[in-house]
């Protein structure tokens, strides 16, 4: 049996992605190689942005059932304990990724989408009318054909179709760690501590806990490499105001993850011989504070195109071009703010700086904010109630 479409990752993007298309009718397989659910390094916050998007992919109300936390703030606390508060565009939602990726599975399920995890794909072959998957499940091999193949695969993901993107010498500079802790004040807020080395964000996520994940220089903490909380504890030391918020703070077992390397330097691609959705196109830094919300729009500029595929309205070229149009369109203006941002916060004195700036021009900060989320005027356009 010749199928539709198949989408290769199962995350935000391509579990999105892959619900989208079976509500238009294609049959869809959705495959990751790693067993769902399961916790990932993510700041773990839906923007405000992201709502729109929700609503137009028929994903809201998979969201609300997961009780998640409401955020109308962002709080942004200097080493020197100096503090700049903002006020977010709307209100953002605070969810697990073990939580949200077992509810965009069963949305996708729920339309028809055939969803194979802990599967390994081990090659995709182009041939006359599509493409020829050969994957692994265990000892089991599997053949699979699809006319369209997408891939969600993510920042490290590699194919044996695809070469991905070349290393740098800034590939491996920095580690993500992350943790859900309980015993911690909530607060309604995205908190994110700056010192040196580094940077952490603190977030209220389902259940009564909070999510704290952080981005640090691997060579800043060479001698506290020895487990993910002992990264964390030590990144707790380097911030007096931190440390005090976290002091009574109980790790929840079994949620900690870690990924290296953490490249944010690559530049954004749409099409590397298969169209590209989510973490695969780029990693966006955590000051952007999209990444999830921009995950899910890739997901949903993709669809359209797919569609005509499909149907026949559009050639795989026409596809490529205006899907990578579309895509530096969306994503180019947020990703270079929040590239400049992060540059700047890693320079000990520019934080300081920044913070006197905002001190005298109060609307600094929040333009700033605007600057890295994606476009709501454009996201409420492509929402069709």
């Amino acid at each position: 049996m010749i199928l539709d479409a198949a989408v290769i990752g199962a995350g935000v993007a391509g579990s999105s992605l892959a619900k989208a298309l079976a509500d238009n009718g294609w049959q869809t397989l959705l495959l990751d190689q790693k067993p769902f659910p399961r916790h990932k390094v993510c700041g773990e916050f839906l923007s405000p942005e992201s709502q729109w998007i929700l609503h137009a992919l028929g994903l809201q109300k998979y969201v609300v059932s997961l009780q998640p936390s409401f955020m109308d703030r962002t709080r942004l606390i200097l080493e020197s304990g100096k503090e700049i508060e903002v006020a977010l565009p709307g209100t953002a939602l605070g969810v697990s990724r073990y939580s949200l990726d077992a509810a965009l599975h069963a949305a996708a399920v729920s339309s028809g989408v055939c969803v194979k995890t802990s599967t390994t794909v081990l090659s995709v072959t182009p041939v006359d009318g599509g493409y020829i998957i050969e994957a692994k499940n265990g000892m089991e091999r599997q053949t699979f054909q699809a006319r369209a193949v997408v891939a969600a695969w993510g920042a490290n993901g590699r194919s044996g179709l695809v070469s991905r993107h070349p290393k740098t010498s800034t590939a491996s500079k920095y580690v993500g760690v992350k943790s859900h802790f309980q015993g911690v004040e909530r607060e309604p807020v995205i908190e994110m501590y700056f010192f040196d080395g580094g940077y952490l964000g603190v977030s209220p996520i389902e259940g009564g806990l909070v999510n704290v994940t952080a981005l640090l220089e691997r060579k800043a903490f060479q001698s506290d490499h020895s487990s993910i909380l002992s990264l964390l504890e030590a990144a707790c030391r380097r911030h007096p105001k931190l440390q005090r918020r976290l002091a009574d703070a109980v790790p929840i077992p079994n949620t900690q993850a870690a990924v290296a390397p953490v490249n944010f330097h690559r530049k954004p691609i749409a099409w590397s011989q298969l169209p590209l959705v989510g973490d695969a196109i780029l990693t966006i830094p955590p000051l952007c504070g999209d990444g999830m919300s921009m995950a899910l729009r890739s997901a949903q500029l993709c669809t359209p195109l797919a569609c005509r595929y499909l149907s026949g309205g559009i050639s795989l070229a026409t596809w490529e071009q205006e899907y990578s149009q579309a895509v530096l369109r969306e994503f180019r203006g947020p990703l270079r703010w929040g590239r400049t941002l992060h540059s700047l916060l890693e320079a000990p004195v520019l934080p300081h700086i920044l913070w006197g700036t905002a001190r005298l021009i109060p609307g600094l900060a929040s333009i700033a904010v605007r600057a890295t989320r994606l476009n709501e005027d454009d996201l409420k356009q492509s929402f069709n109630p």
